[in-house]
């Protein structure tokens, strides 16, 4: 893809994607800093593949950008939350052409601790866990931001539901 454009071989991504918060009890926030971004921070995010579901999107883009086997910690969590925006124009080639918004799925991922992460070179610099306050007043992206935010309501709400 040297061209920013998919061959006819390669596949567009498609415009429904999942956003995963992984977090400590204590509400640590994993962030990842982009590759293709430098700079700036979000959590586990990406597209849905044809044949998954979200559920297997969010635990599959949990593996691949930090080596952590959600199923380990008891899965990822759907908070049957979307968000819908617009694709930065910067990203949007990855796309079929005319496709301009996403609908991203928010789901969460509880760890015991700050576990190890093994970063996906091509995507991510670094990682770093902030208290959630810090974490989503870095993230660059609105709807991490308030995800992130959320999150101390949606455990509260996941405990009474217990």
């Amino acid at each position: 893809m040297t061209s920013g454009v998919p061959s006819k071989a390669q596949r567009y991504k498609q415009p429904v994607s999942v956003l995963v918060v992984i977090h400590t009890p204590d509400l640590r926030v994993l962030l990842l800093e982009r590759a293709d971004f430098p700079g700036h921070w979000q959590s586990v995010t990406g597209s849905r593949n044809d044949d998954e579901s979200l559920d297997e999107t969010a635990a599959r883009e949990v593996a691949e950008e930090t080596g952590i086997v959600a199923a380990l910690h008891g899965g990822v969590v759907d908070w049957k939350m979307t968000n819908r925006f617009e694709i930065f124009t910067r990203w949007r080639h990855r796309f079929a052409p005319g496709t301009t918004h996403n609908t991203e799925h928010v789901y969460s991922l509880a760890v015991a601790t700050e576990v190890p992460v093994r970063l996906a070179p091509r995507e991510h610099l670094s990682f770093a866990w902030w208290p959630w306050q810090d974490a989503a007043a870095r993230c660059f992206s609105w709807s991490n931001r308030d995800a992130i935010l959320a999150l101390p309501a949606q455990i509260a709400t996941a405990a009474k539901r217990r």
